[in-house]
């Protein structure tokens, strides 16, 4: 099969030896499929391209045959200015994402400035049972919903979620890691009430400890909180 022109340019950026070190931490994606373009060299071909014609050509071809071509993907749609454009172009994207690498990187700046707008996609993204798409709306609520916008009730639903998704799960523990050095009194409740799943718990706390945003004297408090498993 040809190559398209920004099939070339990405194989032009291959590095074999950055390639063999990302197929092992995506078990997830077929190692045939990484070319091994660095992350730095990607985003700047993102900027490159954001706003072309070809950029455009580009979104509109899924799914894609490399795992490159999903990262440049997530990064052109990260610098999208419109909010209406960003969200319906993700929304059409993230049935083809299968991987934490691409969905974690995936971070459109329009979506700090329609957070309103964005909740009503994130609750969408949720209910899809698509682990990748359920994984980034719970980064959504972590990344916009944290801060001057929480709310207790999007962490009720992210505690709500029970998954066998490892990626899922790791997802909500990191959210309420996070959640426990933004919003410690809020949250706090949710661990000492158990309201997560054993493994998520534990890995939250584990996560929370390792984060120097938590003070010493809560990180010991929150050790004492653990579920002891067999």
């Amino acid at each position: 099969m040809a190559l398209t022109v920004i099939q070339k340019r990405l194989f032009e950026m291959r590095d074999e030896k950055y390639r063999d070190f990302q197929a092992k931490l995506i078990p997830t994606v077929s190692p045939e499929s990484i070319i091994g373009v660095r992350t730095p060299d990607l985003r700047a071909y993102a900027r490159e391209l954001a706003g072309t014609p070809q950029a455009k050509a580009f979104l509109g071809k899924l799914p894609h045959r490399c795992f490159d071509e999903n990262q440049l993907h997530a990064f052109i749609l990260s610098l999208e200015k419109d909010f209406d454009t960003c969200a319906s172009e993700v929304n059409r994207f993230l049935p083809f994402v299968d991987n934490w690498a691409t969905c974690d990187q995936l971070s459109p700046k329009v979506f700090a400035k329609h957070k309103s707008e964005l909740l009503d996609y994130i609750n969408r993204w949720l209910s899809s049972g698509e682990t990748y798409t359920v994984r980034f709306a719970v980064g959504m609520l972590m990344q916009h919903f944290l801060d001057g916008d929480f709310d207790i009730s999007y962490a009720e639903t992210v505690a709500a979620i029970r998954s066998d998704e490892y990626y899922v799960n790791m997802m909500v523990a990191w959210y309420f890691a996070t959640a426990l050095a933004k919003q410690y009194e809020s949250v706090l409740p949710f661990i000492e009430t158990k309201k997560l799943d054993a493994w998520v718990h534990n890995k939250a706390i584990q996560k929370a400890i390792e984060s120097y945003r938590v003070s010493d004297e809560r990180k010991a408090y929150l050790r004492s909180l653990k579920i002891k498993t067999k």
